[in-house]
C-alpha cells in the first residue's frame, strides 16, 4: 500500500492512517532528509524483532537508530550533557545520527548495545508521523549495500520491492542515497564515525 504525503502540508488524515498501523506494530517505509527508511514503534519489541529478522541485523551487534519529533523528550532515551544538547541543538533537525548512551526507557533489546543512535530528520513527514504516535519510531535505511540504486529513491519501486513484507510504504517524493553523518557521544571525544551528508555545526 502506497500512502502519498506531501512534506510542505501533510496530509492530518494519511499521517493518521499511517500511524494507527505504527499503533498496531506494523511497519512502514518513510522519507528522511536523507534515505528512504523502514520503521516501527520505537517500543514495540515484536515489530522491532521483525524488522531486524527482515533487514538481517543483530540487535547485540548492531547500533538501533530512534527518530523523535524534537530536542524535548531526548533525555528520555537517551543521557545527554549539556555539550552534547548544545551541539545537537545547532544541528538538528538535520541528516545527523547521534549515537549516546541509553537510559532504562527503552526495551531491553536496545540495552545489548547500551547505546542508541537518536535522529532528528529535516523531514517534516516523519516527524508528524512521530508527534502523533506519541513515541520514536525506529529507523533503518530501506537500501542494502547490494540494491539498485533506484530501488532505495523511488516510492513506486520500493513498493514493487518491499510491498509484500511491509504495512505502507509513504510515497514523499524521491530519496536521497546519501546517509546521514554519524557522531558517537559515547565516550570521552565526540567522534565521527561516518561522514555522510551534512556538515557538523560545531
Amino acid at each position: 500500500m502506497i500512502v502519498k504525503l506531501y512534506e510542505k502540508n501533510p496530509s492530518q488524515k494519511e499521517v493518521s492512517r499511517i500511524v494507527e498501523i505504527l499503533k498496531d506494530g506494523g511497519i512502514v517505509v518513510y522519507p528522511t532528509d536523507t534515505v528512504y527508511a523502514m520503521g516501527c514503534d520505537a517500543l514495540n519489541v515484536r515489530a522491532i524483532e521483525k524488522i531486524c529478522k527482515m533487514k538481517g541485523l543483530n540487535p547485540q551487534k548492531t547500533n538501533l537508530s530512534i527518530i523523535c519529533n524534537d530536542l524535548s523528550n531526548i533525555s528520555e532515551y537517551a543521557k545527554v550533557n549539556n555539550a552534547i544538547f548544545k551541539l545537537m541543538k545547532k544541528n538538528l533537525p538535520g541528516p545527523f545520527t547521534f549515537i549516546l548512551n541509553a537510559t532504562n526507557n527503552l526495551p531491553k533489546i536496545y540495552k545489548n548495545r547500551k547505546e542508541v543512535g537518536i535522529r532528528i530528520p529535516g523531514n517534516a513527514i516523519v516527524r508528524a508521523l512521530v508527534q502523533e504516535l506519541g513515541n520514536p519510531i525506529l529507523s533503518t535505511s530501506v537500501r542494502n549495500k547490494d540494491d539498485i540504486l533506484e530501488y532505495s529513491t523511488d516510492p513506486e519501486l520500493i513498493e514493487e520491492e518491499y510491498g509484500a513484507l511491509v504495512d505502507a510504504v509513504v510515497d514523499g517524493g524521491y530519496g536521497g542515497l546519501e546517509p546521514s553523518t554519524v557522531i558517537n557521544c559515547t565516550g570521552d571525544e565526540i567522534e565521527i564515525t561516518r561522514q555522510g551528508k551534512g556538515e557538523l555545526k560545531e
